[in-house]
C-alpha cells in the first residue's frame, strides 16, 4: 500500500471509531446514522479546517499539511501519542522518496554484554520490524526451541508469535501479545514506509495468518513499553511476567525487552527454576 493509501486508509479508520457524542459536537450529532463514526465535515469542524482542505487531506493530495494542522486533527480524533506520531509519519510520507535505512541491524558490543549479563532475568534486543536481534539464555529456555531451529530470517517476533506454534502455545493469552505485536508493527511501518523487507514480511504473515490480517485491518497503534504476559512452559508451568522497554538513545529502532516477576511470587519462584535448567543445559 502506497503513503497516500496508507493515510487514507488510517484517518478513515480512526474516525469510524470516534462517537459524535464523545466530542464537543453534542450528543444530537448521534442519532439517525447509517454509518458509525464521525463524517469528514464533522471532523474538519472539530479541526477548525474546512471540508475540502481535509478531504484533500485524508486522500493524501496535500503535500505540505502543517504541524498545527495534523495536531488539531489528532485532537479532534482522540488519538493518544503514539497514535499522534504515527499520523505525523504517515502525513510526511506522502509525496516524499523514503529510505529504507540499514538492511541489518547490529547490535553494540555494549548491549551484548548487557544482556548477557542479565542472567536472573530473561531479556533480548528487538529492532525493527520486530526483528529480534539477541537474546540471552533465559530468554532462549522461556520462549523455547524455535529462536535457534527456525531460519534466521524466521527470527522476528511478530513471525513467532503468529506462525510458530510453539512459541504461540506458550503465551496464555496470546491475543494480547498478538495485538501488542500487530500495533507495534504498524508504528514502526509508519517511521520507515521504504523498508522493502517489511513488505516481505508483511507479505508472508498476511498470506499465512488470518488473525494478523484481522488485526492490522483494525490500524491500531501502539509502543511497547510496559505490559504482563501469562505464559506457560512445558518444564516449570505458569509464570506471569511483567516486560519492560528500554530504548537505545544511540539508535531509537533498538529496544531492550526484559521480563520480570512480582518478588516472592510462584512466577518467581518458576523463573529461578527456569534458570537453573538454562544453566544445566
Amino acid at each position: 500500500m502506497n503513503a497516500r493509501a496508507e493515510l487514507g486508509a488510517y484517518l478513515r479508520s480512526r474516525r469510524a471509531r470516534i462517537k459524535p457524542e464523545e466530542t464537543r459536537l453534542g450528543a444530537g450529532y448521534g442519532e439517525r446514522r447509517r454509518v458509525p463514526g464521525l463524517r469528514r465535515e464533522e471532523l474538519a469542524q472539530l479541526a477548525g479546517v474546512s471540508v475540502d482542505y481535509y478531504v484533500r487531506f485524508e486522500q493524501g493530495r496535500s503535500q505540505k499539511v502543517s504541524d498545527t494542522v495534523i495536531d488539531a486533527v489528532a485532537d479532534a480524533l482522540l488519538l493518544t501519542g503514539p497514535e499522534r506520531a504515527h499520523l505525523h509519519n504517515l502525513a510526511r510520507a506522502v509525496g516524499r522518496r523514503t529510505s529504507a535505512g540499514p538492511a541489518v541491524q547490529t547490535p553494540s558490543a555494549g548491549q551484548l554484554r548487557l544482556l548477557d549479563a542479565m542472567s536472573d532475568v530473561p531479556a533480548y534486543l528487538v529492532g525493527r520490524r520486530a526483528d529480534l536481534l539477541a537474546w540471552n539464555r533465559l530468554y532462549a529456555g522461556l520462549l523455547g526451541p524455535s529462536l535457534t531451529t527456525v531460519a534466521p530470517e524466521h527470527r522476528n517476533t511478530a513471525w513467532l508469535a503468529f506462525l510458530d506454534e510453539d512459541v504461540r502455545a506458550r503465551y496464555v493469552n496470546w491475543d494480547a501479545k498478538a495485538r501488542n505485536v500487530v500495533a507495534y508493527l504498524r508504528r514502526d511501518h509508519g517511521r520507515h514506509p521504504g523498508d522493502p523487507a517489511f513488505a516481505g514480511l508483511m507479505a508472508e504473515l498476511t498470506g499465512r495468518s488470518p488473525e494478523f490480517r484481522a488485526l492490522w485491518a483494525e490500524q491500531e497503534v501502539a509502543d511497547r513499553i510496559t505490559g504482563d504476559y501469562l505464559m506457560r512452559h512445558p518444564e516449570v508451568g505458569e509464570l506471569t511476567l511483567t516486560f519492560e522497554s528500554f530504548r537505545s538513545a544511540a539508535d531509537p529502532d533498538i529496544s531492550l525487552i526484559a521480563y520480570t516477576a512480582e518478588p516472592g511470587s510462584p512466577s518467581e519462584a518458576a523463573l529461578r527454576a527456569l534458570a537453573a535448567l538454562s544453566s544445566a543445559a
